[in-house]
């Protein structure tokens, strides 16, 4: 288990999506490995590859980690990502839960009954809009430097773009009353090992469509 990680999921976003932003930022190359059906799960199962016999799974390092904070943990701070002393991790770990809050909403709206995707749409937005972005919005008003952390980018900038970019594809002009956003949006994208992430072709997965919905269920239930 040498060379370059591999990822073990589904082929789409989920769970393992923010791993893939990390390496993908760090400049790292990763390998992918995709269940397709629900053979794929038992067998990792099987020969003790889940510790808690889920996934994701990344292969790194001589490891096989389980847990998608742990494994962004180990990525960020290997590729240094994770601020430069105690204090900086704290707010680094900080915005990252919270973002990671917003990004739960994301997720499970894919997988939500039809009488019930409204209702949760509304609460998305609410929470993005009133909650979440203002408080980063407030954050990088504050500091007033390019990043939210620090004078550098951290996993914290990394896990921000990629939720404001999923916030859009759900309402485009979403950013729309947070001028700072737009601009730090703008300026992270910008960033060279970022900027290839975002271009066709890459390891970035597509929104989930409703046809794959029955396939992961098959999967993972």
């Amino acid at each position: 288990m040498s060379g370059k990680p591999k990822l073990h999921y589904f082929n789409g976003r989920g769970r393992m999506e923010p791993i893939r932003w990390l390496l993908a930022a760090a400049g790292v190359e990763f390998e992918e490995s995709y269940l397709e059906k629900k053979d794929d799960l038992t067998k990792l199962r099987k020969d003790g590859s889940l510790l808690f016999q889920q996934v994701p799974m990344v292969e790194i390092d001589g490891m096989k980690m389980v847990q998608t904070r742990a494994i962004a943990n180990y990525i960020a701070t290997k590729y240094n990502l994770y601020g430069k002393d105690l204090k900086e991790r704290a707010l680094i770990d900080m915005y990252v839960e919270g973002i990671f809050d917003l990004n739960e909403l994301f997720i499970y709206y894919d997988i939500q009954p039809a009488d019930k995707k409204e209702q949760h749409f509304a609460n998305m937005m609410d929470k993005a809009t009133n909650r979440y972005f203002p408080a980063f919005e407030k954050v990088l008003k504050d500091h007033g430097q390019d990043f939210l952390v620090g004078n550098q980018l951290s996993r914290a900038d990394v896990h921000l773009l990629d939720t404001i970019l999923t916030a859009e594809e759900f309402k485009p002009d979403i950013l729309a009353k947070f001028p700072l956003l737009q601009s730090f949006k703008a300026r992270i994208s910008n960033i060279p090992t970022i900027k290839k992430y975002l271009q066709p072709g890459s390891q970035r997965k597509p929104p989930i469509r409703p046809e794959d919905i029955p396939k992961l269920r098959a999967i993972f239930h």
